[in-house]
């Protein structure tokens, strides 16, 4: 059966990135937007990524611009924004879809071995979150209105 780490993407400045360099981490993967009003999730995934990493934790974030276009610039553009308004580090990705025929390997199989709601396979909006364990599979998803801090326990957890 896959797990998380059988999928590459490219990072916001175009290298690929196998997710098997997360191997035997706690990973919380999120399609992220830059113009969303969930937008400041990232100041609170930010502070996840601060307060557990060295425990083993990293916050993978995908921009989309699928919703509402609310991702609409180029890669550098992302990454500006990110570090300039939440001081991000953890890992950014670049733009990728997450539902249709053009959606990325990794969100499909996150689709499928995580369904929404009376199990929907098709993510919503912005900030759809799913926290993978070690072993690279994924244990929970989390709808935009869950608040990152509101996974502390799930990721202690986990840790």
């Amino acid at each position: 059966m896959a797990t998380v780490y059988d999928f590459s993407a490219q990072t916001l400045v175009g290298r690929t990135m196998k997710l098997k360099e997360f191997r035997g981490k706690v990973l919380l993967v999120v399609n992220t937007a830059s113009r969303c009003g969930f937008t400041p999730q990232y100041a609170t995934l930010q502070a996840l990524y601060e307060r557990y990493r060295e425990r083993g934790f990293v916050v993978l974030g995908f921009p989309c611009n699928q919703f509402g276009s609310q991702e609409p610039g180029p890669e550098s553009e992302i990454a500006e924004f990110c570090q300039l308004n939440y001081g991000v580090t953890f890992p950014m990705f670049a733009k990728v879809e997450v539902n249709g025929d053009g959606a990325h390997p990794l969100f499909e199989h996150l689709r499928s071995a995580a369904p929404g709601l009376l199990g929907t396979k098709a993510i919503k909006w912005n900030f759809t979150k799913f926290l993978i364990d070690r072993e690279g599979k994924v244990v929970a998803r989390y709808a935009p209105t869950v608040t990152p801090e509101a996974l502390a326990p799930d990721i202690e957890r986990l840790l």
